[in-house]
């Protein structure tokens, strides 16, 4: 009886010690490894985080604080084909003096390494640089523009200045259409005069414009003259709005990247002619009307000055650009805009 007494005890006692040393294990295990709630807890966060180009509305893995640039762009016969027009963020095409325009090219996204051939200021196009606070770059000015630019009215770098430095020749073309400048010279002039080159930008407004009633249209025509050097022309490839001028394909001369963009923005405005050499006055500030062309398509829509940018709106509302290039053709009237 008392060995069977003592032999349960035994049992027991084995039990026991197994049951603790399990324990023990766990405690040991639960240090070593903790809960899988707390590992997600503590895992850092891998999903990227979506920035976007405030002037294009595409993609970026990071936010980007480069200050707009602004260049004026020759655009008479002989300054074409351009360098870095196919790099630009925007474009504005707007007359000069006769059926002449001048292309406002603004840069953010990308940074070309040769832009130009670049051209005097003219004051109204010194207000739409103003509208996304871009460093202005010029090579010589008009009465108006040099008035308004020694006043302050923003920063600048002038290539009267720094013809040679800065600012170089291209022997293979005469001058007045043979200056050229880098995005990196931009910058050294940036801070030979101490001006912010980075900045946060105010974005366009991107969002999907409702098309049902939109007019076909793949094919567009902007004539400021009967003279072919002055008609601008726009086909829609399904995709973008592949740009000729003067009946030639409009490329980049070092790449011979074409011109196509997602966006191409209409709008008329009041000229006026301001001297005997035929400066222009445009008013930027009224409103009007205008047509914009995405996807194949085209709206009639009123155009407004927004901050010192022009924006579609269509029955008071505003409309959202597509993500991707806009070029912004202006012109004294709509009749000169023709499409199918």
């Amino acid at each position: 009886m008392l060995q069977r007494l003592f032999f349960l005890l035994m049992i027991m006692t084995v039990f026991l010690l197994s049951i603790g040393c399990q324990r023990i294990e766990s405690n040991i295990k639960e240090k070593e490894s903790p809960p899988t709630t707390v590992e997600q807890k503590n895992e850092p966060k891998t999903k990227d985080i979506a920035w976007m180009f405030p002037l294009t509305g595409m993609p970026t893995n990071e936010k980007t604080m480069q200050r707009a640039v602004a260049v004026m762009i020759n655009n008479y016969p002989a300054a074409r084909p351009q360098s870095g027009l196919h790099k630009a963020d925007i474009v504005y095409e707007v007359l000069a003096e006769g059926d002449i325009t001048r292309l406002l090219a603004i840069y953010q996204s990308e940074q070309p390494d040769t832009i130009g051939p670049v051209r005097s200021a003219r004051d109204y196009f010194v207000h739409l640089s103003n509208g996304f606070h871009a460093l202005y770059v010029c090579h010589g000015w008009s009465p108006e523009a040099q008035t308004l630019l020694k006043s302050g009215a923003t920063d600048y770098v002038n290539g009267l200045f720094y013809d040679g430095t800065l600012f170089w020749r291209d022997h293979t073309r005469k001058a007045p259409h043979n200056s050229y400048i880098s995005f990196e010279h931009i910058k050294k002039g940036a801070e030979k005069n101490g001006y912010a080159f980075e900045e946060e930008v105010k974005p366009l407004p991107f969002f999907t414009n409702d098309l049902t009633n939109a007019v076909k249209a793949t094919n567009i025509d902007v004539v400021y003259s009967k003279r072919s050097y002055a008609h601008v022309h726009y086909a829609y490839d399904g995709t973008k709005y592949v740009r000729s001028s003067g009946d030639e394909l409009t490329v980049d001369r070092e790449t011979n990247t074409p011109i196509a963009v997602e966006n191409v923005f209409v709008i008329e405005a009041i000229h006026r002619i301001i001297d005997d050499y035929g400066r222009r006055e445009i008013d930027f500030t009224s409103g009007g009307k205008g047509y914009l062309f995405q996807k194949g398509t085209v709206q009639e829509v009123e155009w407004k000055n927004v901050e010192g940018r022009l924006l579609p709106y269509k029955s008071g509302v505003p409309l959202g650009f597509i993500q991707g290039k806009t070029w912004i053709q202006v012109v004294p009237n709509l009749e000169q805009v023709q499409y199918e």
